[in-house]
């Protein structure tokens, strides 16, 4: 039985036991999911889907897109891996750039049928069986996730994170400069866009708040995403669209930190040096195990997702560190009360 990421740490969400499930076991129960659960009938093949229940009885969840391309990517890369294709010489093999098959391979980009047809016959794909459920993969990740309809103000790339965030079940967050986008109030976060994106115009603004607001429904769903976010302490003192805006969102922050499926810890300047000074940071993580956890960083150079198995637990490691040292929770309440009060 193989040990998850997320079981090296002190605490772990309620869901992060897992169970050893064989790659057959795996591919017959994705199946059926996409076939239970997509948002948009998937194409007809011809023959109803095997009457399977689920692994240990629980009913399937929905995903989306990006998790899709995210399944079927890393089922291809293991499939060329144990046929000891090394990625250039796939890649030449389909006509394709290196870069290209790594973004198929991480999820990055949706597979053509046609590249899907080729990669069968060089990695020994018979069973048509599996096949079907390969390529039933692979359409599925070329439907479009809500949030495509905001593609005109969608930063390169940061489709991907949204993707993710939406079909994540945890979050945990460490932010040292401005409050995480799902705390954000609509203020708030129109200061920040203003600021940060000085060359859009205000209708661009406009819908990127909307499509912050829009993101924030993970939280307030049937299912809640449970977020674990730690602030530097700078976050909640920093004046940010006036007096009336931070009254605002330090009284947003407070409402939420009641949320059963959120907590929130600021990390105070008393603290002094921590293992985050370079930067910002989140760890998404997936309902399902043999959906790896993914760390997200973004700065003024870009973005970046880091997937290795030494990076996700370096950077786990790191979020178990910061909440060691950050405020508890009732503490942070009492804090962000005495600044809310500071701003009257």
């Amino acid at each position: 039985m193989g040990v998850h990421l997320t079981q090296v740490r002190s605490t772990n969400w309620d869901y992060e036991i897992s169970d050893a499930i064989s790659f057959l076991s795996q591919v017959r129960y994705r199946y059926f999911t996409y076939r239970s659960c997509a948002v948009v009938p998937a194409p007809d093949l011809g023959r109803d889907p095997p009457d399977l229940p689920s692994e240990g009885g629980e009913t399937p969840v929905p995903i989306g897109p990006t998790v899709r391309r995210r399944r079927l990517g890393s089922e291809l890369r293991r499939l060329r891996e144990a046929h000891s294709f090394k990625l250039e010489e796939a890649a030449d093999k389909l006509g394709l750039a290196a870069s290209t098959l790594s973004r198929i391979e991480t999820g990055k980009a949706p597979t053509r049928t046609v590249y899907l047809a080729t990669m069968f016959e060089m990695y020994g794909v018979d069973d048509p069986g599996q096949r079907q459920v390969l390529t039933e993969m692979a359409r599925e990740g070329h439907r479009k996730g809500w949030w495509a309809v905001y593609d005109d103000v969608l930063p390169t790339g940061f489709d991907v994170y949204v993707g993710l965030e939406a079909e994540a079940a945890g979050l945990q967050v460490f932010e040292d400069q401005v409050v995480h986008g799902l705390l954000q109030t609509e203020g708030y976060a129109r200061t920040v866009m203003t600021s940060v994106r000085r060359r859009q115009a205000a209708r661009q603004i406009d819908r990127s708040v909307e499509l912050r607001m829009e993101r924030q429904k993970v939280l307030t769903r049937a299912d809640p995403l449970k977020l674990w976010c730690i602030l530097n302490e700078p976050v909640i003192s920093r004046l940010i669209g006036g007096r009336e805006v931070m009254r605002g969102q330090l009284a947003h922050l407070l409402e939420a930190s009641q949320w059963p499926n959120v907590t929130l810890q600021v990390l105070p300047l008393s603290s002094g040096v921590h293992p985050a000074l370079n930067g910002p940071f989140c760890i998404l993580e997936f309902p399902e195990r043999s959906d790896p956890d993914v760390v997200y960083t973004e700065g003024v150079a870009g973005h970046a997702y880091l997937e290795r198995d030494s990076d996700v637990r370096a950077c786990a490691e790191v979020f178990d560190l910061l909440r060691a040292a950050a405020l508890s929770p009732a503490d942070t309440v009492e804090l962000i009360g005495r600044m809310a009060g500071d701003f009257a």
